[in-house]
């Protein structure tokens, strides 16, 4: 995320703006949530609904613009999977927060249905960066999951059977791809 501010900021500016809105919003939203999560085990709807909104509001104009931008410079975009600008956006959203459901459905008391819903909001930020991001995020997020999960039971602090939240460990893993991968 951090190669792809510094190439907007060349390129065109309003869009770097619409992106550093965005990952301000994201670190707003990453920390609020994971308290709530951490003390309740709730990813509140009143949080995560308008998180839609804004990504969808700040991401899809910017991966216009970049569109726009890349048309402008001659690059050929025909070898890019879903050129058509914010549609990667909205696919990686949908395959996200599906793939979050299955697993709800599959075991409804290992997944709550905020994870759900909060696996959206993440697809659609990781969908602006590629397809590769999506998935490096889904990864680090079960590998922070089982790591802390395995620490808690060589604690001796739970068992099999305890509930953690995994929502600070989807944003965990969305940040640490959104920063370490290059875009």
């Amino acid at each position: 995320m951090i190669r792809r501010l510094s190439d907007l900021w060349t390129a065109n500016p309003l869009g770097f703006w619409l992106v550093a809105t965005a990952c301000l919003y994201f670190v707003v939203m990453a920390v609020r949530l994971t308290v709530i999560d951490v003390r309740s085990h709730l990813l509140p709807n009143r949080i995560v609904f308008p998180s839609y909104a804004a990504a969808g509001v700040l991401l899809l104009p910017a991966a216009v613009l970049s569109f726009v931008a890349d048309a402008e410079t001659g690059q050929d975009l025909s070898a890019t999977l879903f050129a058509v600008p914010g549609l990667r956006i909205l696919a990686g959203g949908a395959a996200l927060w599906l793939f979050y459901f299955v697993l709800r459905l599959i075991h409804p008391p290992g997944m709550g249905f905020g994870d759900v819903k909060l696996a959206g909001v993440l697809g659609l930020y990781l969908g602006y960066l590629g397809w590769s991001h999506v998935f490096a995020a889904t990864f680090a997020a079960f590998l922070l999951g089982g790591l802390w999960s395995l620490g808690i039971l060589a604690a001796r602090r739970g068992t099999l059977r305890s509930a953690i939240p995994f929502g600070p460990f989807m944003l965990a893993g969305t940040a640490a791809v959104m920063v370490v991968l290059p875009a």
